[in-house]
């Protein structure tokens, strides 16, 4: 799909959202149950939409808070609940909404001094540290919420549940909730319990505590941050507006770190972006249209770094050095310079600890998982895939290819079990101030070693009838023994790693792969595909997937 003519321009003022008309639609607008769209929908980063859809109200929020408390209930956890919040306007009015619905329920509030931004790896972190060695039928149990829609456009707002393991909520458990979430709006809220905001902070429910100080005192647990301050390397950080805008400052400070902040402000029309492939305003770390303004830096810095709002998303940018040329790192790039340098400066972690990928993450994982001789454990698309390999430490790092990723603390302890920008982007410090070289310079070393990846990912309509076909496909759906000239090694309907089932098909040669999923909320279907021959056997094999899925849709 050709970019927006204004993709990587500074927003104008005709492309910001109305803040103040947006925050009445989330009080006054209310949903029509008849319609799927504003109905309660969980995916694979909790429920997501917009008040001026109808998709994301007081209403929603409501009903979602207390499902979470029924649930709660249902599991017998009693402990306080975390509750995170990111820079998202509609994350502000939930937020408020969340605790007058938890207080009314007798449940204990645990919020950042001064009601502040609180990000999702600081929550994920905060419970994994709060419930080390309890079982999960013991008593005083955290769990947490955080109010946010990751790195959609202003006009929208998310809200996920984090169990007492600390990472994303389990299918099974946010089909509960939202079940039970929809009930209570068909039933007009009623059984939904609420204090007033003014009441609900005299309760003595709402605890609010420095949720920053442990967060950074504990990050020299996952990253060797005596290395990078010993090294001095120059970074320039772009917060992109998010919940961890002010841990930079405290981190450098703490760690005597030489870090500019370059954007430090907070906006919740987000108006300081530059606009994404598609003309939006997006806070997509992982995007070179979002990122422009922090590129404009690249040079000026060792190193740069950037994050979506909540923070559990990185992005990497690197300088031109010699004949390695500068840029935003593509995901699956710093994915693989993660491992590579994780596997072999590491020393306490045991060697049988394996490295979680999602399917649809570059081969050159398991290229460089196969050199090493470690265990690669291959799931489904979606990071709470990880959770229980992070929480027991059977592995020692899980990542996809959308930029997300934690690992282990260098003990080979769990440090979160959710996605955690900050450690990332130190990270890539890290094997500079360790190595001498940057992460891109590293990639094309590894590149030398196993081969170029031609890696692409393209987003495709689909019909509503061919979309729902996409879950029975299997190995016998497809009348082909070639892809892209080479025989065909594997056709996966379920994912190596754990058996779970994809959603679509991931078939795969010597040469290359490709895999297909639906969207689980537009009538899209995502292709995404691998070379590691040439640009021109990606097209091939893009095409050859394409008639093959065409193919096996009209069955």
């Amino acid at each position: 799909m050709a970019s927006h003519k204004r993709a990587g321009k500074p927003a104008l003022q005709s492309d910001l959202t109305n803040i103040p008309k947006l925050i009445s639609q989330y009080f006054r607008l209310v949903p029509d149950m008849t319609k799927a769209a504003q109905r309660v929908t969980f995916g694979t980063s909790g429920h997501r939409g917009c008040a001026a859809d109808s998709s994301f109200n007081e209403s929603h929020i409501m009903a979602i808070t207390q499902a979470v408390v029924d649930y709660r209930k249902l599991k017998g956890i009693d402990g306080g609940l975390v509750l995170g919040m990111d820079t998202h306007a509609l994350s502000q009015a939930a937020y408020i909404t969340a605790i007058e619905v938890l207080v009314a329920n007798q449940v204990t509030v645990i919020a950042q001094l001064d009601d502040a931004y609180v990000p999702t790896p600081v929550v994920s972190q905060y419970l994994v540290a709060a419930n080390r060695g309890k079982h999960s039928s013991d008593k005083g149990l955290l769990d947490g919420l955080i109010i946010t829609p990751s790195h959609n456009p202003p006009r929208d707002g998310g809200i996920k549940y984090n169990p007492p393991h600390g990472g994303p909520a389990e299918g099974e458990i946010t089909s509960w909730v939202e079940q039970r979430a929809n009930e209570y709006l068909e039933a007009q809220l009623e059984g939904v319990k609420r204090a007033n905001i003014e009441v609900a902070l005299t309760t003595g429910y709402v605890k609010h505590v420095d949720l920053y100080a442990p967060y950074i005192d504990a990050l020299e647990k996952v990253i060797d941050m005596k290395a990078i301050a010993d090294a001095g390397i120059k970074i320039g950080v772009d917060p992109l507006g998010g919940s961890g805008i002010y841990y930079w400052d405290k981190i450098a400070q703490r760690y005597g770190l030489n870090i500019t902040v370059l954007n430090d402000k907070v906006d919740p029309a987000f108006g300081f972006m530059t606009l994404d492939k598609d003309g939006k305003i997006r806070m997509d770390c992982s995007s070179p249209f979002a990122m422009a303004g922090l590129l404009a830096h690249a040079d000026k810095f060792d190193l740069c770094l950037g994050n979506d709002p909540d923070f559990d998303r990185h992005g990497i940018v690197c300088p031109a050095r010699g004949d390695v040329k500068g840029g935003l790192m593509n995901p699956n790039h710093f994915l693989a310079v993660a491992i590579d340098y994780l596997v072999t400066h590491r020393p306490q972690w045991a060697a049988d600890k394996a490295i979680g990928k999602t399917l649809v993450s570059s081969a050159m994982i398991d290229r460089i998982c196969a050199s090493h001789g470690k265990t690669l454990m291959e799931v489904p698309v979606g990071f709470k895939w990880f959770v229980d390999g992070l929480a027991d430490q059977s592995i020692a790092f899980g990542g996809e290819e959308s930029a997300g990723a934690a690992f282990l603390q260098l003990d080979g302890q769990t440090w979160c079990t959710d996605k955690d920008g900050f450690i990332l982007c130190l990270l890539a410090a890290e094997i500079l101030a360790v190595t001498g070289k940057n992460p891109a310079e590293h990639y094309q070393r590894l590149t030398e070693q196993f081969g170029t990846s031609f890696y692409t990912r393209i987003d495709s309509p689909i019909s509503a009838a061919k979309k729902a076909k996409f879950s029975a496909l299997n190995a016998d759906s497809l009348d082909a023994t070639e892809l892209a000239g080479d025989k065909i090694t594997a056709v996966l309907s379920h994912a190596p790693g754990n058996g779970a089932a994809i959603g679509g098909l991931k078939v795969v040669t010597d040469n290359g792969w490709f895999a297909a999923r639906p969207s689980g909320t537009e009538a899209l279907f995502k292709l995404y595909a691998e070379s590691f021959v040439s640009e021109a056997h990606l097209k091939q094999l893009l095409a050859d997937a394409k008639a093959m899925l065409d193919a096996a849709l009209k069955r």
